[in-house]
């Protein structure tokens, strides 16, 4: 994969690229940039498959790369030095992301991801999903976008009844009775979902409150959906759980 990396800082630029000569032999370094403007130039003359855009560059963002180049026809894995601004809207747009300094097994994980939709032509608009999402803020997300096998489905939170941990899978259920695979742990989707009214009632289920019927008494406590599916309680989250409905 032809790839081009971004960062304001040489030290970072010369650390990925050591990483990636080492444990990243798929991916072949055809330009770097340090700021926005040679950023533009460089995706716009090698027309790379691959981009490592650093989110923060000064006073601009990797983000304003993004809205000035009319086509994006590449995969992106966005870099960061914290959890910072644009980042939630990153995991909405189910994007890949490395927080610095850059761990080994992540970026390797990362690069796998994106040879693997390049290599099976999975064509999608996360970018243009991201941009969206960046304009609104971030208490105000409507959509989400799940990465299943081969597609990526932007889902209305409206839309999801509730979430099931499956291993390192979660399992989607959504109104119309549409049940979605995506290969992410349920606690990325809780601590994402959380500031939207999302109720982690137990290790392995989230719940969206708009579908809770009732809270049974029976076992300690065990919420009724309007489907009729019984979601249990765990003794840790019981008064966060019984607290958050009471403010619905």
């Amino acid at each position: 994969m032809r790839a081009v990396l971004i960062d304001d800082e040489i030290s970072n630029l010369e650390n990925l690229r050591n990483l990636l000569t080492k444990h990243c032999p798929q991916v072949s370094i055809i330009a770097t940039a340090q700021n926005v403007s040679d950023a533009v130039d460089a995706i716009d003359k090698h027309l790379p498959e691959l981009v490592f855009l650093d989110i923060q560059m000064g006073e601009q963002t990797g983000f304003d790369v993004l809205k000035l180049l009319p086509k994006r026809n590449f995969e992106v894995i966005f870099v960061t030095a914290y959890d910072q601004y644009g980042i939630q809207a990153v995991k909405f747009a189910a994007l890949d992301y490395l927080l610095k300094p850059v761990d080994i097994e992540e970026l390797m994980n990362a690069v796998n991801k994106a040879e693997h939709k390049l290599a099976s032509q999975i064509q999608s608009s996360q970018l243009d999903f991201l941009l969206q999402q960046l304009k609104k803020p971030e208490t105000n997300v409507s959509k989400i976008a799940l990465q299943m096998q081969s597609e990526i489905r932007y889902v209305t939170l409206s839309e999801i009844i509730r979430c099931e941990a499956d291993n390192t899978y979660t399992h989607f259920y959504l109104s119309g009775n549409e049940k979605i695979l995506v290969s992410k742990p349920l606690k990325e989707y809780a601590d994402l979902l959380r500031p939207n009214g999302f109720l982690r009632t137990h290790q392995s289920h989230l719940v969206n409150p708009k579908y809770v019927k009732s809270w049974l008494k029976e076992d300690g406590g065990i919420l009724l959906l309007m489907s009729g599916e019984k979601i249990p309680i765990s003794k840790p989250n019981k008064d966060t759980v019984k607290q958050a409905l009471q403010q619905i």
